[in-house]
């Protein structure tokens, strides 16, 4: 069976027209890798929506495609990926398999005409991400990285906040994610987790999702320098806790916090503005302003688990909206800036972490 990390055979494969709203008005999709992330959180979030139909799913793994068959009423299964996309008229493939293959199985739906939308991290490398931009340009197919954290009731409400000036001028910004493990270390989910060759460590698994929500938060700014202090898992070797300071224009700053070796569970934020502050502490937010009243939100959430089916149904329905709109729809164009950001970030703060924390320039991914 073909690993992920081995998935281009371009050479067979030449663009097809997508299904495009074919048969009864449903777009036809296929999953791409089905561990616990597709199988608990995607594929609830697909079959939220009545105009998708998830036709097909491919994994290396017999195991995984087993459990397709048994969640999802006749799908075909896979272990090849070049197969699925000369078998099956698809108008999108939902990549969910280790961050290695992401970018490798991108290009193939790509070079095959189909439009994709992958679990972050979108890819590793920056020429990775060029690539895949043009690809898309060229085929005209979208691409779209899940961002699921920007669907937390808690971060909406966040930046609905921000955006209402209620804090004044964003000067600061603290992001934590406290955890004990890694997710899904009792299960063969947490491979990939705690192996660096198939792109894991908490940088990758928490570190995007925190760079994404400071791009976003800050309203889209782009950071100039980081400063990163890493510890590593003592049997893998993947860093383990990521300790980061990001100076973005005009001196505001965002410090990142992420650990899997927390005795507690916390996933927190502060923010502090020029006329009050945020606090967040799970699904708790509290308001302070300069004139010493606060305010006290409790926002209604499931559980925070490692999944969010229900952020992911949203992601999903932005998805569908966005195919329909193309690849030059505006909500594409903020999404893959994020993505940039967060790949820069990345990109930047491995190189600090092995320079002792010196301070690295963030050299724009695009």
């Amino acid at each position: 069976m073909p690993p992920y990390d081995k998935l281009d055979r371009s050479a067979q494969l030449a663009p097809k027209k997508p299904a495009k709203n074919g048969g009864q008005g449903v777009l036809q999709g296929a999953i791409s890798g089905f561990g616990a992330m597709a199988a608990r959180a995607h594929l609830p979030g697909w079959q939220s929506r009545n105009g998708v139909s998830i036709v097909a799913v491919h994994d290396p793994v017999r195991e995984r495609r087993e459990n397709a068959i048994d969640l999802i009423r006749n799908v075909r299964v896979y272990d090849d990926l070049a197969q699925m996309l000369r078998n099956e008229t698809l108008d999108f493939v939902d990549i969910v398999s280790p961050p290695d293959g992401h970018a490798s199985a991108a290009r193939l739906a790509l070079r095959a005409g189909v439009n994709v939308i992958v679990e972050k991290p979108l890819c590793l490398t920056a020429a990775e991400f060029q690539e895949l931009i043009n690809l898309g340009r060229r085929y005209r197919r979208l691409i779209l990285c899940v961002h699921n954290w920007k669907y937390s009731p808690v971060y909406r409400r966040v930046h609905e906040l921000i955006g209402a000036g209620v804090v004044g001028r964003v000067q600061y910004l603290s992001l934590v994610r406290m955890r004990s493990e890694p997710a899904a270390t009792s299960s063969s989910g947490a491979g990939w987790r705690l192996s660096s060759a198939a792109g894991g460590g908490i940088l990758i698994d928490h570190g995007w999702h925190c760079f994404y929500l400071a791009h976003w938060l800050l309203n889209g700014d782009r950071p100039m320098a980081v400063s990163s202090y890493f510890q590593f898992h003592r049997q893998s070797g993947v860093d383990d806790l990521a300790d980061l300071r990001i100076s973005f224009r005009d001196n505001r700053l965002v410090n990142v916090l992420l650990t899997w070796n927390a005795p507690v569970r916390r996933t927190g934020a502060l923010v502090v503005g020029s006329t009050g502050v945020v606090e967040v502490e799970d699904n708790k937010i509290r308001v302070g302003r300069a004139s010493g009243r606060s305010v006290e939100y409790s926002v209604s959430e499931a559980s925070d688990d490692s999944y969010h089916p229900g952020w992911f149904a949203s992601a999903a329905a932005d998805f569908e909206r966005v195919l329909k709109e193309g690849p030059d729809a505006e909500f594409a164009r903020v999404n893959l800036a994020e993505a940039a950001t967060a790949l820069a970030l990345t990109i930047a703060a491995r190189k600090s972490a092995a320079r002792d924390g010196a301070l690295i320039t963030v050299d724009p991914v695009e």
